[in-house]
């Protein structure tokens, strides 16, 4: 193996490495992590589904109308 190669560190990736491995330590709850865990966790996903939802059963209506059937109904 070589030998004598030293590793140059950088002040800046080992500083961001520390923040990183002690997040749970060092977290704090506010005002806009709620608001970001509000959008992202739980509102984006919503409308996401509703979305799909919405896709799906429109296409459902749409081959309905296609075999001349009155529109299904679900739920």
């Amino acid at each position: 193996m070589a030998g004598g190669m030293g590793v140059n560190k950088n002040k800046h990736i080992e500083d961001w490495n520390h923040a990183r491995e002690n997040l749970e330590y060092t977290f704090r709850w506010s005002r806009r992590n709620l608001a970001l865990v509000g959008i992202f966790g739980i509102a984006v996903p919503i409308l996401i589904y509703k979305g799909i939802v919405n896709e799906f059963v429109k296409s459902l209506h749409m081959q309905d109308e296609d075999w001349g059937r009155p529109p299904t109904k679900f739920l």
